[in-house]
């Protein structure tokens, strides 16, 4: 029979053992091996039972056995332990707090999605991965953030596969009750509540729930309440789920919402009111509206506050294609704002204007939610070199006339949590050469370049740890094989060969990520025969393990994973490849320090990032990628390989694949396998020990999400929170408006001659020249500008490349015709084919960049003597 209602029995613990309660409900636990092990000895079985969820393990004991524990004292003793050491992560001063005065009070982190721990599943892949992983380092850090994204009632989906290899999808239902959350409550006891007007007079309502990371709060909002109609119910239903209209919603109701939620959160608990408000990608975008919404409410004008939230905004965009950003239709946003919605104060027009594509090549009809987010951030970062540049390629269309090197996005290189992402056993293992609170601090504050001590780790033991890993990985896999073989259709009389899957002492790859077809998951299959012959080689064989879950939408990305796993159940090579379904944060936790190779072939520069590759470097797993993402940035053959790339403009993409794909053969067969077997006088592969040793000492520091989080905390929280503090209501006015002077005035500032004293087209190198430039300003004066000299290489298109600037002087008065000189050196320092031009560009002392207004004035063809200068 089926219950027709459900109820979440929540135990009545002993009072000695009610620290447990507040033990699991902070997420610590998920990346605090103590306390899971604390959890765990209260009772394995329930343990195993309950997925390692200590909020669901303690709904599942037996009261005799908790009032065993009860009067268990040594356990008791160690409960006390795990709670004070809590108790001093959460009170104790940490990292932040020893910086110099002027940090921010408070920061808020918007994401759509947020992977703490799989116990709650709230994220689809790399973008929440990332995300859990930003707050548990700001947490380690004592970073004062608070998150903010959406509850899914449904997640996103559970993935398992028919007897013929098709992708299934499965919503399970997700009670909140049953979830480390709690209600966040209004002092009279009644929950917080928050509302968004929708057309027609209707009305958003939604609830929020508090997950407790570490030190951090995380706002998670719920539209499943009972004073939503039916289709407002489901908003929050699932993660990147539904049409347009719905995405929509989702949208405003983690940006306007998420923004009511923070202000809820600060008057309920005191925590101080955020002075920088960081989007992670565009989804939360709506957020920068709402805070223009409270300052006009408390008597700005609109281009006033824009310029103040611009100063406390930071938006990080992840992708690197114009098809992965939200965009909807004009007419749809409009709806959904001004007098018969929501921010009735806010003209219509003005919304639009942020986020419509008006630059050439934009689609003029369509509201970008990335370029909304650029508009409303002074600042903004792609999250790798590589990406940052591609950003600013993709996205110049908003700073015109500014070549993409200067248009005004930088980048912060991701990093991982690795306490989540490392092996207890690899933890042990540093914990006993350094000590663990040194290698605690090692993996969760970073700041070191290098870790020495890993040198002094024995050959022995990095051997056998990765081959206890090898092992470990072996278990896990068969039964994940077997589980899923069962829902295929499978009885167990067909599934004997399970036991034979993998073998502990072959060469491992991973490959494990979502299925887009960018990140080709297939590639491997381009020429079967080689494959086949790399997995079952006589000497050096290889074993590969895939998982990776397609769009529900994309039946292309179905195709492939269709595709992999036909060639996986081949019985010829079932034993050597396996594809496992519904990857996530508890498979990977397995996957990734089980693995001796971690492959990543994306199409360059598709990959933003790419973090996986990080989590597995950091447990001795060496790197097999193409140069995109991180790989690009600190690639070197000490800890990995490159595999080649054939990305011209030219190339067809099906011959392009072949190309990568024989490069990767060709590494696996020539150089990869053959040193992983190849074995010196102590019977150890020494050379593979020695890439495995170097990847932890060179690569271990640099991915650390403790060391991104400390770039994003310098290079951008810290000067966000300068710009919002200086621009209070009347220095935003005073920029408001010199933005409006400037713009309207510009079609009058001009750069009319030019001449330098250099002689001849040739000079020698290590001479100045001087530089005589006559600019019209029209209504505009000196203090409103800068005048540059822009010098450097010059390329075969006379392109200036790897630039000098240097700001020019203005020498007396105006001429007759109101003209002004400016003069300054330009010194020859490289030779070779050399040039520079001469510009014009708004200057003021709250800007954040020279390009933020996207104005410059150039030199015309006349007027110009002498442009050039050739050094030999």
């Amino acid at each position: 029979m089926k219950a027709i209602r459900r109820f979440t029995v929540r135990p009545v613990l002993p009072e000695p053992l009610r620290p447990l309660s507040d033990l699991a409900r902070n997420l610590r636990w998920s990346w605090h091996a103590e306390t899971r092990d604390l959890f765990q000895s209260v009772d394995p079985e329930a343990w195993s039972a309950a997925g390692g969820d200590p909020v669901r393990i303690l709904g599942r004991v037996r009261p005799a056995r908790l009032a065993e524990l009860a009067g268990d004292r040594r356990f008791l003793r160690r409960l006390t332990a795990v709670a004070d050491d809590l108790d001093d992560y959460l009170t104790g001063d940490r990292w932040y707090q020893t910086r110099a005065d002027g940090m921010p009070g408070a920061v808020a982190y918007f994401s759509p999605e947020f992977g703490i721990t799989a116990a709650l599943p709230q994220y689809s892949g790399g973008l929440g991965i990332l995300a859990g992983d930003h707050l548990k380092a700001a947490s380690d850090l004592g970073v004062p953030l608070i998150g903010v994204g959406l509850l899914y009632r449904h997640g996103y989906f559970r993935q398992t596969l028919s007897r013929d290899g098709w992708q299934q999808e499965h919503y399970p239902v997700l009670d909140p009750n049953e979830l480390p959350l709690t209600q966040l409550k209004e002092p009279d006891g009644s929950l917080a509540q928050l509302s968004l007007a929708l057309p027609g007079g209707r009305a958003l309502h939604a609830r929020i729930w508090l997950a407790q990371v570490g030190r951090v709060p995380l706002l998670l909002l719920d539209s499943d309440v009972e004073e939503n109609d039916l289709g407002e119910r489901g908003v929050t239903d699932r993660l990147y789920g539904g049409g347009s209209e719905h995405r929509l919603l989702q949208e405003m109701l983690l940006g306007i919402g998420g923004v009511r939620a923070v202000r809820t959160y600060c008057r309920l608990t005191g925590h101080p009111e955020p002075e920088v408000f960081h989007t992670n990608e565009g989804h939360a975008g709506f957020l920068g509206l709402e805070r223009i919404a409270e300052l006009c409410a408390d008597g700005s004008d609109f281009d006033s506050a824009l310029e103040a939230v611009r100063g406390g905004t930071v938006f990080t965009t992840h992708t690197p294609v114009p098809a992965g950003i939200d965009r909807f239709d004009r007419e749809l946003v409009a709806r959904h704002f001004g007098a018969d919605a929501e921010l009735p104060g806010i003209e219509v027009d003005r919304v639009l204007r942020l986020g419509m594509e008006t630059y050439p090549g934009g689609e003029p009809n369509l509201f970008n939610m990335a370029v909304m987010g650029l508009r409303l951030a002074q600042r903004a970062n792609g999250v790798s070199l590589l990406h940052g540049q591609v950003s600013r390629e993709m996205f110049a269309g908003l700073w015109p006339g500014f070549d993409p090197d200067e248009v005004p996005i930088t980048s912060v290189t991701n990093g991982v949590h690795a306490p989540t992402w490392v092996a207890p056993e690899v933890l042990r293992l540093g914990a006993r050469q350094v000590g663990s609170e040194r290698a605690e601090d090692a993996l969760s504050v970073g700041g070191s370049e290098r870790w020495d001590s890993v040198a002094e780790i024995d050959d022995q033991e990095i051997w056998e740890l990765r081959r206890t890993l090898r092992e470990q990985l072996v278990q896990e896999v068969r039964e994940r094989l077997r589980a899923s073989w069962r829902q295929r259709g499978a009885g167990n009389a067909e599934l004997g060969w399970i036991d034979g899957v993998l073998d502990p002492d072959v060469l491992t790859i991973g490959f494990a990520r979502r299925v887009p077809s960018y990140k080709r998951l297939t590639l491997m299959l381009r020429d079967r025969d080689r494959l086949m012959e790399l997995l079952l080689h006589a000497d050096r064989p290889v074993q590969i393990v895939v998982a990776g879950k397609a769009h529900p939408a994309d039946d292309s990305g179905k195709r492939l994973v269709q595709e992999l796993v036909r060639f996986a159940d081949d019985p010829r090579v079932r034993h050597r490849i396996v594809f496992l379904p519904d990857y996530g944060m508890a498979m990977a936790q397995k996957l990734y320090p089980g693995c001796d190779i971690w492959l990543n072939n994306p199409l360059r520069p598709l990959e933003a990032c790419g973090t996986s590759g990080m989590k597995a470097a950091l447990n001795g797993c060496l790197n097999l990628s193409v140069l995109d993402g991180w790989w690009d940035e600190w690639f070197q053959p000490d800890f990995g390989w490159a595999i080649p790339t054939a990305d011209g403009a030219g190339t067809d993409p099906d011959h392009r694949d072949d190309i990568e794909a024989a490069a990767l053969y060709d590494l696996l067969e020539q150089r990869i396998t053959p040193r992983f077997y190849e074995r010196g006088r102590a019977g150890l592969p020494d050379r593979w020990i020695q890439m495995v040793r170097q990847t932890l000492t060179l690569l271990g520091p640099k991915v650390l999400a403790g060391r991104m989080v400390r770039e994003y905390v310098e290079r951008l929280y810290v000067p966000a929170a300068q710009a919002h503090r200086a621009l209070a209501p009347d220095a935003a006015r005073e920029l408001a408006e010199w933005k409006a002077r400037v713009r309207a005035a510009w079609p009058g500032v001009s750069v009319d001659h030019v001449e330098t004293t250099a002689t001849t087209a040739t000079a020698e190198l290590g001479t100045t020249v001087g530089l005589r430039v006559r600019v019209g300003l029209g209504e505009l004066t000196p203090d409103d500008v800068e005048v540059q000299a822009v010098s450097g290489r010059v390329d075969a298109e006379d392109r200036i490349t790897d630039a000098t600037v240097v700001p020019l002087k203005p020498a007396g008065a105006p001429d007759l015709d109101g003209r002004l000189l400016y003069e300054g050196p330009l010194a020859l320092d490289r030779t070779g084919p050399y040039g520079y031009t001469v510009r014009i560009l708004p200057s003021q002392r709250l800007l954040a960049s020279a390009a933020e207004l996207g104005l410059v004035a150039m030199p015309s063809g006349e007027g110009v003597e002498g442009a050039g200068v050739l050094l030999r």
